[in-house]
Protein backbone atom coordinates (compact mmCIF):
# COMPACT_ATOMS: atom_id res chain seq x y z
CA UNK A 1 0.00 0.00 0.00
CA UNK A 2 1.25 3.57 -1.02
CA UNK A 3 2.19 5.91 1.74
CA UNK A 4 -0.81 7.96 0.48
CA UNK A 5 -3.10 5.38 1.34
CA UNK A 6 -1.62 5.08 4.80
CA UNK A 7 -1.76 8.35 5.26
CA UNK A 8 -5.32 8.20 4.43
CA UNK A 9 -6.04 5.27 6.79
CA UNK A 10 -4.27 6.99 9.42
CA UNK A 11 -6.12 10.35 9.51
CA UNK A 12 -9.46 8.21 8.86
CA UNK A 13 -8.12 6.17 12.38
CA UNK A 14 -8.05 9.74 14.26
CA UNK A 15 -11.68 10.70 13.15
CA UNK A 16 -13.11 7.35 14.47
CA UNK A 17 -11.31 7.66 18.08
CA UNK A 18 -12.58 11.09 17.70
CA UNK A 19 -16.08 10.05 17.48
CA UNK A 20 -16.10 6.81 19.74
CA UNK A 21 -14.87 9.26 22.62
CA UNK A 22 -18.05 10.82 22.25
CA UNK A 23 -20.07 7.28 22.26
CA UNK A 24 -21.08 4.25 24.45
CA UNK A 25 -18.55 1.63 25.13
CA UNK A 26 -20.08 -0.86 23.29
CA UNK A 27 -20.30 1.20 19.60
CA UNK A 28 -16.55 0.78 20.28
CA UNK A 29 -16.64 -2.93 20.55
CA UNK A 30 -18.82 -2.50 17.77
CA UNK A 31 -15.98 -1.03 15.01
CA UNK A 32 -13.61 -3.00 16.62
CA UNK A 33 -15.31 -6.28 15.81
CA UNK A 34 -16.01 -5.53 12.12
CA UNK A 35 -12.29 -3.86 11.72
CA UNK A 36 -10.92 -6.98 9.93
CA UNK A 37 -13.30 -7.06 7.14
CA UNK A 38 -14.02 -3.29 6.13
CA UNK A 39 -11.94 -0.35 5.40
CA UNK A 40 -11.04 2.45 7.87
CA UNK A 41 -13.58 4.17 5.29
CA UNK A 42 -16.17 1.81 5.58
CA UNK A 43 -16.11 2.01 10.12
CA UNK A 44 -15.52 5.76 9.85
CA UNK A 45 -19.03 6.02 7.75
CA UNK A 46 -20.40 3.07 10.57
CA UNK A 47 -19.55 5.18 13.72
CA UNK A 48 -20.65 8.79 11.92
CA UNK A 49 -23.92 7.07 11.74
CA UNK A 50 -24.27 5.54 14.39
CA UNK A 51 -23.25 9.22 15.98
CA UNK A 52 -26.65 10.74 14.31
CA UNK A 53 -28.96 7.38 15.35
CA UNK A 54 -28.15 7.52 19.04
CA UNK A 55 -28.37 11.45 18.81
CA UNK A 56 -31.92 11.08 17.48
CA UNK A 57 -32.08 8.29 20.35
CA UNK A 58 -31.00 11.02 23.05
CA UNK A 59 -33.91 13.40 21.96
CA UNK A 60 -36.83 11.76 21.61
CA UNK A 61 -36.67 8.51 23.32
CA UNK A 62 -34.38 8.89 26.23
CA UNK A 63 -34.67 12.13 27.32
CA UNK A 64 -32.06 14.26 26.48
CA UNK A 65 -29.10 11.57 28.38
CA UNK A 66 -25.80 11.96 26.73
CA UNK A 67 -24.80 9.79 24.33
CA UNK A 68 -21.77 8.42 26.28
CA UNK A 69 -24.52 7.01 28.69
CA UNK A 70 -26.28 5.51 26.53
CA UNK A 71 -26.18 1.94 27.85
CA UNK A 72 -27.10 -1.89 26.49
CA UNK A 73 -30.48 -1.77 27.97
CA UNK A 74 -31.52 1.59 26.72
CA UNK A 75 -30.87 -0.06 23.44
CA UNK A 76 -32.87 -3.14 23.79
CA UNK A 77 -35.67 -0.43 24.63
CA UNK A 78 -35.68 1.08 21.61
CA UNK A 79 -38.93 -0.28 19.09
CA UNK A 80 -39.02 -0.67 15.81
CA UNK A 81 -41.13 2.77 15.63
CA UNK A 82 -38.52 4.35 17.47
CA UNK A 83 -35.95 3.31 14.49
CA UNK A 84 -38.97 3.78 11.41
CA UNK A 85 -39.45 7.51 12.98
CA UNK A 86 -35.99 8.07 12.85
CA UNK A 87 -35.53 7.11 9.15
CA UNK A 88 -38.43 9.30 8.40
CA UNK A 89 -37.14 12.34 9.57
CA UNK A 90 -33.62 11.83 7.41
CA UNK A 91 -35.34 13.59 5.20
CA UNK A 92 -34.99 16.83 6.89
CA UNK A 93 -32.92 16.93 10.11
CA UNK A 94 -30.48 19.28 11.76
CA UNK A 95 -27.13 17.65 13.56
CA UNK A 96 -23.66 19.88 14.17
CA UNK A 97 -25.62 22.62 13.86
CA UNK A 98 -26.35 22.08 9.95
CA UNK A 99 -29.43 21.54 8.25
CA UNK A 100 -29.24 17.95 6.14
CA UNK A 101 -31.09 15.29 4.17
CA UNK A 102 -30.88 12.62 3.05
CA UNK A 103 -32.24 10.65 -0.18
CA UNK A 104 -33.30 7.02 -0.60
CA UNK A 105 -29.59 5.12 -0.75
CA UNK A 106 -28.11 7.45 2.34
CA UNK A 107 -31.01 6.20 4.41
CA UNK A 108 -30.57 2.30 3.11
CA UNK A 109 -26.62 3.12 4.02
CA UNK A 110 -27.39 4.90 7.63
CA UNK A 111 -30.30 1.72 7.77
CA UNK A 112 -27.73 -0.64 7.41
CA UNK A 113 -25.44 1.02 9.99
CA UNK A 114 -27.78 0.02 12.56
CA UNK A 115 -28.55 -3.03 11.55
CA UNK A 116 -24.91 -3.91 11.69
CA UNK A 117 -24.59 -2.57 15.16
CA UNK A 118 -27.33 -4.59 16.06
CA UNK A 119 -26.58 -7.68 14.48
CA UNK A 120 -23.30 -7.63 16.27
CA UNK A 121 -24.59 -7.08 19.70
CA UNK A 122 -27.09 -9.67 18.98
CA UNK A 123 -23.77 -11.88 18.31
CA UNK A 124 -21.98 -11.01 21.24
CA UNK A 125 -25.00 -11.97 23.34
CA UNK A 126 -24.81 -8.27 24.50
CA UNK A 127 -28.72 -8.07 24.00
CA UNK A 128 -31.69 -10.25 24.20
CA UNK A 129 -33.15 -9.49 21.12
CA UNK A 130 -32.08 -7.95 17.21
CA UNK A 131 -35.12 -5.32 17.09
CA UNK A 132 -33.15 -3.56 13.77
CA UNK A 133 -34.62 -6.56 11.86
CA UNK A 134 -37.75 -6.29 11.99
CA UNK A 135 -37.39 -2.61 9.99
CA UNK A 136 -37.45 -2.73 6.39
CA UNK A 137 -35.05 -1.47 4.38
CA UNK A 138 -36.10 1.51 2.19
CA UNK A 139 -37.57 1.26 -1.42
CA UNK A 140 -34.63 2.47 -3.68
CA UNK A 141 -36.56 3.24 -6.93
CA UNK A 142 -34.22 2.66 -10.03
CA UNK A 143 -32.32 5.78 -12.09
CA UNK A 144 -31.45 6.12 -15.11
CA UNK A 145 -27.95 5.62 -16.17
CA UNK A 146 -25.83 8.75 -16.86
CA UNK A 147 -23.26 8.87 -19.21
CA UNK A 148 -21.91 11.09 -21.98
CA UNK A 149 -22.31 10.13 -25.27
CA UNK A 150 -19.79 10.10 -28.09
CA UNK A 151 -20.33 13.86 -29.50
CA UNK A 152 -20.72 14.83 -25.57
CA UNK A 153 -16.91 13.22 -24.77
CA UNK A 154 -15.56 15.35 -28.01
CA UNK A 155 -17.03 18.45 -26.29
CA UNK A 156 -15.59 17.79 -23.13
CA UNK A 157 -12.49 16.66 -24.65
CA UNK A 158 -12.39 19.93 -27.16
CA UNK A 159 -13.71 21.87 -23.98
CA UNK A 160 -9.88 21.05 -22.33
CA UNK A 161 -7.94 21.10 -24.97
CA UNK A 162 -9.25 24.45 -26.30
CA UNK A 163 -10.95 26.17 -23.76
CA UNK A 164 -13.52 27.89 -26.29
CA UNK A 165 -16.62 27.65 -23.98
CA UNK A 166 -15.05 28.11 -20.72
CA UNK A 167 -15.17 31.92 -19.06
CA UNK A 168 -12.46 34.17 -18.87
CA UNK A 169 -11.36 33.06 -15.74
CA UNK A 170 -11.47 29.77 -16.35
CA UNK A 171 -9.44 29.62 -19.55
CA UNK A 172 -6.78 31.62 -17.33
CA UNK A 173 -6.85 28.21 -15.20
CA UNK A 174 -6.91 26.05 -18.29
CA UNK A 175 -3.84 27.59 -19.78
CA UNK A 176 -1.64 26.29 -16.80
CA UNK A 177 -3.58 22.79 -16.49
CA UNK A 178 -4.53 21.93 -19.70
CA UNK A 179 -2.03 18.89 -20.06
CA UNK A 180 -2.96 17.28 -16.42
CA UNK A 181 -6.81 18.31 -17.10
CA UNK A 182 -6.42 16.26 -20.38
CA UNK A 183 -4.64 13.34 -18.71
CA UNK A 184 -7.18 12.59 -16.04
CA UNK A 185 -10.23 12.96 -17.98
CA UNK A 186 -8.81 10.53 -20.61
CA UNK A 187 -7.84 7.84 -17.46
CA UNK A 188 -11.40 8.04 -16.40
CA UNK A 189 -12.71 7.58 -20.08
CA UNK A 190 -9.75 5.49 -20.81
CA UNK A 191 -9.76 2.55 -17.89
CA UNK A 192 -12.99 3.42 -15.85
CA UNK A 193 -11.47 3.87 -12.64
CA UNK A 194 -12.90 5.72 -9.40
CA UNK A 195 -12.05 8.79 -8.38
CA UNK A 196 -10.36 8.05 -5.14
CA UNK A 197 -8.57 5.30 -7.03
CA UNK A 198 -7.07 8.07 -9.31
CA UNK A 199 -6.01 10.51 -6.70
CA UNK A 200 -4.13 7.92 -5.19
CA UNK A 201 -1.78 7.30 -8.41
CA UNK A 202 1.90 7.76 -8.21
CA UNK A 203 4.50 8.57 -10.99
CA UNK A 204 5.79 4.75 -10.52
CA UNK A 205 2.48 3.56 -10.59
CA UNK A 206 2.87 3.85 -14.60
CA UNK A 207 4.39 1.12 -17.17
CA UNK A 208 3.97 2.71 -20.59
CA UNK A 209 5.86 -0.62 -22.14
CA UNK A 210 3.04 -2.59 -21.40
CA UNK A 211 0.56 0.56 -21.67
CA UNK A 212 -0.77 0.08 -17.99
CA UNK A 213 -0.78 1.42 -14.55
CA UNK A 214 -1.06 -0.24 -11.08
CA UNK A 215 -3.92 1.04 -8.96
CA UNK A 216 -4.89 0.81 -5.19
CA UNK A 217 -8.59 -0.76 -5.40
CA UNK A 218 -11.60 -0.26 -2.84
CA UNK A 219 -10.41 -2.31 0.02
CA UNK A 220 -6.75 -2.10 -0.31
CA UNK A 221 -6.58 -4.80 -3.53
CA UNK A 222 -3.67 -3.79 -5.84
CA UNK A 223 -4.76 -3.99 -9.54
CA UNK A 224 -3.21 -3.67 -13.05
CA UNK A 225 -5.42 -1.78 -15.23
CA UNK A 226 -4.45 -1.76 -19.21
CA UNK A 227 -5.27 1.73 -21.28
CA UNK A 228 -5.91 2.96 -24.59
CA UNK A 229 -2.93 4.44 -26.61
CA UNK A 230 -4.88 8.05 -26.10
CA UNK A 231 -5.09 7.53 -22.67
CA UNK A 232 -1.38 6.89 -22.62
CA UNK A 233 -0.67 9.30 -24.93
CA UNK A 234 -2.15 11.74 -23.06
CA UNK A 235 -0.48 10.75 -19.81
CA UNK A 236 2.74 10.77 -21.53
CA UNK A 237 2.50 14.46 -22.90
CA UNK A 238 1.46 15.24 -19.03
CA UNK A 239 4.29 13.86 -17.48
CA UNK A 240 6.38 15.70 -20.01
CA UNK A 241 5.19 18.60 -18.99
CA UNK A 242 5.50 17.95 -15.56
CA UNK A 243 8.84 17.15 -16.19
CA UNK A 244 9.76 20.37 -17.68
CA UNK A 245 8.34 21.95 -14.54
CA UNK A 246 10.59 20.79 -12.33
CA UNK A 247 13.61 20.59 -14.65
CA UNK A 248 13.06 24.72 -15.31
CA UNK A 249 12.69 25.16 -11.21
CA UNK A 250 9.24 26.59 -12.23
CA UNK A 251 7.63 28.36 -9.17
CA UNK A 252 5.06 25.60 -9.32
CA UNK A 253 7.77 23.35 -9.22
CA UNK A 254 8.89 24.72 -5.94
CA UNK A 255 5.56 24.01 -4.34
CA UNK A 256 5.52 20.42 -4.98
CA UNK A 257 5.76 18.35 -1.68
CA UNK A 258 4.71 14.90 -2.39
CA UNK A 259 7.37 13.91 -5.40
CA UNK A 260 5.58 10.82 -5.87
CA UNK A 261 2.46 11.96 -6.99
CA UNK A 262 1.02 11.67 -10.00
CA UNK A 263 -1.85 14.48 -10.16
CA UNK A 264 -1.10 18.22 -8.24
CA UNK A 265 -3.11 20.60 -7.01
CA UNK A 266 -1.60 23.88 -8.08
CA UNK A 267 -0.56 24.08 -4.41
CA UNK A 268 2.03 21.75 -5.37
CA UNK A 269 -0.29 19.12 -3.27
CA UNK A 270 -1.56 15.76 -4.29
CA UNK A 271 -4.65 16.96 -6.10
CA UNK A 272 -7.79 15.62 -4.14
CA UNK A 273 -11.34 14.08 -4.47
CA UNK A 274 -12.74 17.62 -4.41
CA UNK A 275 -10.75 19.13 -7.02
CA UNK A 276 -11.41 16.59 -9.13
CA UNK A 277 -15.42 16.99 -9.17
CA UNK A 278 -14.62 20.83 -9.73
CA UNK A 279 -12.56 20.17 -12.52
CA UNK A 280 -15.18 17.63 -14.34
CA UNK A 281 -18.15 19.66 -13.37
CA UNK A 282 -15.99 22.74 -14.69
CA UNK A 283 -15.48 20.91 -17.73
CA UNK A 284 -18.74 19.03 -18.48
CA UNK A 285 -20.94 21.80 -17.89
CA UNK A 286 -20.51 23.56 -21.42
CA UNK A 287 -20.28 20.25 -23.48
CA UNK A 288 -22.87 18.58 -21.58
CA UNK A 289 -25.45 21.28 -20.16
CA UNK A 290 -28.46 18.70 -19.21
CA UNK A 291 -26.59 16.48 -17.61
CA UNK A 292 -25.10 16.63 -14.15
CA UNK A 293 -21.33 14.93 -15.36
CA UNK A 294 -19.36 13.82 -12.12
CA UNK A 295 -16.11 11.60 -12.21
CA UNK A 296 -18.63 8.51 -11.61
CA UNK A 297 -20.82 9.65 -14.71
CA UNK A 298 -17.55 9.14 -16.94
CA UNK A 299 -16.55 5.94 -14.83
CA UNK A 300 -20.45 4.93 -16.30
CA UNK A 301 -19.58 6.24 -19.76
CA UNK A 302 -16.61 4.10 -20.01
CA UNK A 303 -18.31 0.90 -18.31
CA UNK A 304 -21.36 1.09 -20.46
CA UNK A 305 -19.57 1.40 -23.64
CA UNK A 306 -17.57 -1.39 -22.61
CA UNK A 307 -20.33 -3.65 -21.79
CA UNK A 308 -21.70 -2.61 -25.58
CA UNK A 309 -18.44 -4.13 -27.17
CA UNK A 310 -18.30 -7.57 -24.81
CA UNK A 311 -21.74 -8.12 -23.87
CA UNK A 312 -20.13 -9.26 -21.41
CA UNK A 313 -21.61 -8.22 -17.72
CA UNK A 314 -17.85 -10.16 -15.62
CA UNK A 315 -15.37 -8.24 -17.91
CA UNK A 316 -16.91 -5.10 -17.20
CA UNK A 317 -17.43 -6.07 -13.01
CA UNK A 318 -13.68 -7.25 -13.47
CA UNK A 319 -12.34 -4.33 -15.24
CA UNK A 320 -14.37 -1.85 -12.74
CA UNK A 321 -13.34 -3.70 -9.71
CA UNK A 322 -16.78 -4.98 -8.63
CA UNK A 323 -16.24 -7.66 -6.14
CA UNK A 324 -19.69 -9.31 -6.57
CA UNK A 325 -21.11 -9.17 -10.10
CA UNK A 326 -24.63 -8.30 -9.07
CA UNK A 327 -23.49 -4.97 -8.13
CA UNK A 328 -22.39 -4.21 -11.91
CA UNK A 329 -25.77 -5.97 -12.73
CA UNK A 330 -28.03 -3.34 -10.79
CA UNK A 331 -25.94 -0.47 -12.49
CA UNK A 332 -26.33 -1.87 -15.85
CA UNK A 333 -29.39 -3.79 -15.74
CA UNK A 334 -31.25 -0.74 -18.85
CA UNK A 335 -28.31 -2.28 -20.72
CA UNK A 336 -29.22 -5.67 -20.67
CA UNK A 337 -32.52 -5.26 -21.63
CA UNK A 338 -31.35 -3.56 -24.39
CA UNK A 339 -29.23 -6.39 -25.58
CA UNK A 340 -32.32 -8.93 -24.71
CA UNK A 341 -34.33 -6.49 -27.10
CA UNK A 342 -31.90 -6.61 -29.88
CA UNK A 343 -32.10 -10.60 -29.37
CA UNK A 344 -35.01 -10.83 -30.02
CA UNK A 345 -35.16 -8.60 -33.40
CA UNK A 346 -32.40 -10.53 -34.68
CA UNK A 347 -33.90 -14.03 -33.76
CA UNK A 348 -37.84 -12.66 -35.63
CA UNK A 349 -39.30 -15.88 -37.13
CA UNK A 350 -41.41 -14.10 -39.90
CA UNK A 351 -39.21 -11.55 -40.44
CA UNK A 352 -41.59 -10.05 -43.63
CA UNK A 353 -42.31 -6.67 -43.78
Amino acid sequence: MSDYFKMRDEKNLVKIDELLSGLPEFVGHFIVGISSVTSTLTRLNYANDIKIFLTHLSRYRFSGKPLEDITLSDMECVSPYDIERYMDGLTSYVYDGKRRSCGEKAKERKLSSIRSLYKYLYKKELIATNVALKVDMPKLHDKPIVRLEADEVGKLIDTVSCGDMLTERERAYNSVTRERDLAIIYVFLGTGIRVSELVGLNKNDVDFNNQSFAVTRKGGNRSIIYMPIETAEALHAYLKWLNDQIEQNTDFAKKIKDPDALFYSLQGTRIGVRTVEKLIKKYASPAAPLKKITPHKLRSTYATNLYRETEDIYVVADVLGHSDVNTTKKHYAQMSEEHKKHAAEVTRIDKRD
